[in-house]
């Protein structure tokens, strides 16, 4: 585990955004961006290695008790191509202990053999680290991919979960949302000589805002291999690319990932029927999810909330602090 509030500076090696003095070494000046005041929680890195070998990571934050231990109240699960580290300004300005767990084929988490990146197929493993690093049920807020996966776990094991957000996602939807863009954007070269190639590459397609934001999004997104060359760590940029490189692979995956959302869609609301936990539905205003859609998810899950914000689909990166109050609210109401 790694205490990273030191304050330190990112480092740059061979002209990169390689080397930071840890994972961590980002938060303060992103707390100063973000005007939040005081001391900065520790943070820290935690891996359980799954039944099956796999590996599930995830970040904790906190200030630690009489015991030494950090106590998460709230859990967070980020969106498809992104990681446990979206979550970093929101969870400073949140001020509570906090688990982000990175989902399988993201961030620090193993690949998965069978590609079933969907939220009922990621429900089990993020239970498997809920109940291994918490210790009294959660509020569990899930952005996109992340919270289909949300709705998964609270149906499943209400006893571990006491309030569900949903952030800018509904069944149906594709998770991966943006769906052109960030095909082309990650359908490139699985492997780049720097990560400066890749903050390039990700400031030409409009993606990572600044490139202070960029070259954050960029380490903490990527890794850099035993030969020297860095790539991607999720597995969606490696499948994006094999499926261009492909003949008519596009095409094919395309149809059978419009059939794969026809049966998921009815399967995600089955899940989001079965939360028994109170359920909010966090939507952007210039988000993924339509006046339609929110209309249905208003029919289907009437008992749920409906709160608009003036953002986009990355809320917890547009507006944090915003996100932040309207998790804090929920979790004091326990």
């Amino acid at each position: 585990m790694t205490d990273g509030c030191r304050g330190a500076r990112p480092s740059r090696q061979n002209g990169g955004v390689s080397a930071p003095i840890d994972e961590f070494s980002f938060l303060p000046a992103q707390a100063a961006d973000a005007g939040i005041a005081g001391p900065l929680p520790r943070g820290e890195r935690l891996s359980l290695t799954l039944p099956d070998g796999r590996v599930l990571s995830a970040l904790r934050y906190g200030r630690t008790a009489d015991s030494g231990a950090i106590r998460p109240e709230v859990t967070f699960l980020h969106g498809a191509g992104l990681n446990a580290h979206t979550w970093d300004t929101t969870i400073l300005a949140l001020g509570l202990p906090a688990l982000a767990i990175d989902l399988p084929g993201h961030g620090d988490s193993s690949w998965r053999d069978d590609l079933a990146y969907v939220g009922g197929a990621l429900a089990p493993d993020v239970i498997a680290g809920i109940e291994a690093w918490t210790e009294a049920p959660q509020v569990l807020v899930g952005q996109s991919l992340g919270g289909l996966t949300a709705a998964a776990v609270a149906a499943s094991r209400p006893d571990l979960i006491r309030e569900v957000v949903v952030v800018d996602i509904t069944p149906g939807i594709d998770p991966n949302g943006g769906a052109a863009q960030l095909r082309a954007f990650f359908a490139g070269p699985t492997d780049w000589a720097s990560r400066d190639e890749l903050v390039e590459r990700a400031l030409s397609f409009g993606l990572g805002g600044s490139r202070t934001a960029a070259e954050r999004g960029v380490f903490h997104n990527s890794r850099i291999r035993p030969d020297g060359r860095v790539e991607w760590k999720h597995h969606f940029a490696h499948l994006a690319n094999a499926t261009a490189s492909t003949p008519g692979a596009g095409e094919a995956a395309a149809a059978q990932q419009d059939a794969l959302r026809s049966v998921l869609s009815e399967s995600g609301w089955a899940d989001l029927a079965g939360v028994q936990a109170p359920l909010t539905l966090v939507r952007g205003t210039r988000g993924y999810v339509t006046d339609a859609d929110a209309e249905a998810f208003r029919e289907r899950v009437p008992a749920a909330s409906v709160v608009d914000v003036p953002s986009g689909h990355n809320v917890q990166e547009e507006i944090p602090a915003e996100l932040a109050r309207l998790v804090r609210e929920r979790a004091r109401k326990g």
